[in-house]
């Protein structure tokens, strides 16, 4: 929305008087203000009509000496950007970086893959939104990797550490996938079946060990299925967990008709989901994973 597509066109020959001026600037004043408060009315109701996200994480160091795992929960990455592009009312990012070799790069990048990822983030009213944010993700990637091997190469001696990446991106109702290496993320959603129940069903949003997986994404439905969760974790999980064991355990938990404690003013919804994502964590540990197991799991509440 143009804020002055309707003002006059400006001249050089105009002389009014003082006070016709002062006129002119308040009333243009008001006019700015007029639309700003629509333009603010127009992104609230954006925002109150997409579903609400909450992040839960855990970490388990395993029988490993460090712990080399690393993860960001940012429920809202707006504060990192500059602007936002077009009408976008919201942006989420979450991440699980899988360190080998050492913690220093799954740290950078967890301190760093999100700030790139602001700086190359489109502005503006951007078309082709879709199609940049791809294009965006991939660059991020490549310029973080660039980054750290940088830095590493010029220490004493070289760092030989590495590290796995995989995130999501959620711009208001649209959810993008990008990883490297054997970290996964999965959603589970409900859907109704043949016989009018409903079934829970566990959907890759990545793919194992391909490096320029950023075209994977999905739109949340609101007819014919509901989201419920993503779930996020490096391959401590997944080396005793399938996904669909992990998915299970975790509906397993947040439908359980125990009673929780309350605490910190969560929501008892809130309190289950990060239950789940304890107990995930802790099982995959109890079944025998040596490694770092870390897990994030993201709420989606319509």
């Amino acid at each position: 929305m143009d804020l002055f597509d309707d003002l006059p066109e400006p001249t050089q020959t105009s002389f009014a008087p003082p006070a016709q001026d002062e006129e002119d600037r308040r009333f243009k004043r008001r006019r700015d203000d007029e639309e700003e408060e629509e333009e603010d009315e127009i992104k609230k109701v954006c925002r109150e009509g997409l579903p609400r996200l909450r992040g839960y994480a855990a970490a388990r160091r395993g029988e490993r000496e460090e712990m080399q795992d690393a993860h960001v929960l940012m429920p809202d990455m707006s504060s990192c950007l500059s602007s936002l592009p077009g009408h976008v009312s919201r942006i989420s990012y979450f991440a699980v970086f899988d360190g080998h070799g050492g913690a220093r790069a799954s740290r950078f990048a967890a301190e760093n893959l999100h700030l790139n990822l602001a700086k190359k983030f489109p502005s503006g009213d951007a078309e082709n939104l879709d199609k940049l944010l791809k294009k965006c993700l991939l660059d991020t990637f490549r310029q973080t990797d660039e980054d750290f091997l940088k830095k590493a190469s010029s220490q004493k001696p070289a760092w030989k550490d590495g590290s796995t990446a995989t995130c999501i991106l959620v711009v208001d109702d649209t959810v993008y996938s990008a990883n490297l290496g054997d970290s996964r993320a999965v959603l589970c959603r409900t859907e109704a079946a043949a016989d009018g129940q409903r079934k829970s069903v566990t959907l890759a949003l990545s793919k194992e060990h391909n490096p320029t997986i950023y075209e994977e994404r999905m739109r949340i439905q609101r007819a014919g299925g509901t989201v419920r969760f993503i779930l996020l974790a490096c391959d401590g999980l997944f080396k005793v967990f399938s996904a669909d064991e992990a998915v299970k355990f975790v509906l397993g938990v947040l439908q359980q008709e125990t009673s929780v404690e309350q605490k910190d003013e969560l929501t008892e919804e809130e309190l289950r989901f990060e239950a789940a994502c304890q107990q995930l964590a802790s099982e995959a540990v109890r079944r025998g994973c040596a490694d770092n197991v870390t897990v994030i799991l993201v709420s989606v509440c319509h």
